[in-house]
């Protein structure tokens, strides 16, 4: 007797529905899915490319660019400087937009003057001018009639200097009470921002110290013109991949080195996880529906042998090595220090179609408030999903659905 194949089809799904539903109350969904793949493979694939494409695929136009609600007009014409306030850059552009907010609100209500920082990686020693990754000039000329900026560093002895640590997002309130007097005293400081939790939430009502964060958290910084060039060269070249999707393509914050750090452990009771590995990430991307020619991009530097498990569902998965000219390798992926490779990432996240956090934190959060602003808002949180297909708008960052984000604060 002659057997229909919409049948047997039909049989494969049920039955791994049924271990689903069975599994579900004991085990993470990504354990339940991955095994009913394992057994159906070709089949349960098709069925979710299948299922899950709609009439525009999972693809969205990007929104209106929002104009920002701060105007360098509300600011006061700074008073003579009082003294200066030195920092540095550390840990990639997520922190830097962070610091320089706080050092520019800092410097704005002690009415000193702020020097351009340097930037330093995690090594002894590992230290960069400002103007080898960003545009020297459009942070001075942004900042300008705000706070007074020198190029150069001062000389100041140590006992006419104080290291102070704020929380980043320093408030009026915390300036008055905890700096003020010791800037007196001394008459310039080291700033050092630390960062207690992600706090990227937008306040109950904006201030006057809101405005200066705004400006100075997206209106400074921009790559220097090299920088800049090699990052357009790549997304020229993902674009080019992209023909299929009409140019469209997926980046996703997907480094091992820090899923290995964090175990993509659970957060405690919570079914939410703190990071997803490359076979959660290929998982969630097929079950909202992109297909297995979409573009994906990843943060990784080079190849790792846990990413082939992304590269199964999704065959043009690429690394910065494998897309960026030979001829900028040597200065951006095989130099001492990995202050490059994370700009530029971090610029690649900012402009691609959809974005995918794998690693929840400030790269996230702060990837996420950039593109509100431009209007990029297809951020897509990764989430174990227990259904064979979902919509890829139940998945969109709470930042947007809810409109929570500092960015909101800034921009209207």
């Amino acid at each position: 007797m002659a057997v229909d194949p919409r049948q047997v089809l039909a049989g494969v799904l049920t039955v791994t529905m049924f271990v689903m539903l069975g599994d579900m109350i004991k085990r993470d969904h990504f354990d339940t899915v991955e095994s009913a793949v394992h057994e159906s493979s070709k089949v349960v694939e098709h069925t979710i490319a299948s299922v899950a494409k709609g009439a525009d695929g999972p693809w969205k136009e990007d929104g209106v660019t929002l104009k920002p609600c701060w105007k360098k007009t509300v600011f006061e014409e700074a008073d003579e400087s009082l003294g200066y306030v030195t920092f540095s850059l550390t840990n990639g552009p997520e922190y830097h937009v962070s610091q320089i907010a706080d050092a520019v609100v800092v410097a704005r209500q002690l009415r000193a003057t702020l020097v351009i920082p340097d930037i330093r990686g995690s090594e002894p020693g590992d230290r960069r001018n400002f103007d080898d990754v960003y545009d020297v000039d459009k942070f001075v000329t942004s900042l300008d009639g705000v706070v007074k900026v020198v190029k150069s560093q001062p000389k100041i002895s140590a006992r006419n200097l104080a290291v102070v640590r704020v929380p980043n997002r320093v408030t009026e309130g915390y300036i008055a009470d905890n700096i003020e007097t010791v800037f007196k005293t001394k008459g310039n400081m080291r700033l050092v921002t630390y960062f207690p939790s992600v706090n990227m939430k937008k306040d109950k009502e904006r201030t006057d110290t809101d405005s200066v964060a705004c400006l100075a958290m997206f209106g400074t910084l921009e790559p220097q013109t090299e920088v800049r060039e090699v990052v357009d060269s790549m997304i020229d070249r993902l674009k080019t991949l992209s023909k299929k999707s009409n140019g469209q393509f997926v980046a996703i914050d997907l480094r091992v080195d820090i899923l290995e750090k964090k175990g993509c452990h659970k957060n405690g009771g919570s079914e939410s996880k703190s990071c997803y590995s490359p076979q959660d990430i290929a998982f969630f991307l097929r079950k909202l529906g992109f297909e297995k020619d979409t573009t994906v991009y990843v943060t990784q530097t080079k190849w790792h042998s846990s990413l082939d498990a992304l590269k199964d569902f999704f065959p043009k998965t690429y690394t910065k090595e494998s897309i960026m000219p030979m001829e900028n390798k040597e200065k951006f992926l095989n130099s001492d220090t990995t202050e490059f490779e994370k700009v530029i990432d971090y610029y690649i996240c900012l402009e691609s179609d959809v974005f995918v956090p794998a690693i929840s934190g400030l790269f996230y959060a702060n990837v996420a408030g950039k593109r509100i602003a431009t209007g990029k808002t297809q951020i897509l949180v990764p989430a174990d999903i227990p259904t064979p297909t979902a919509a890829p708008e139940e998945f969109v960052s709470s930042y947007v659905t809810k409109k929570n984000h500092f960015a909101y604060s800034c921009f209207c």
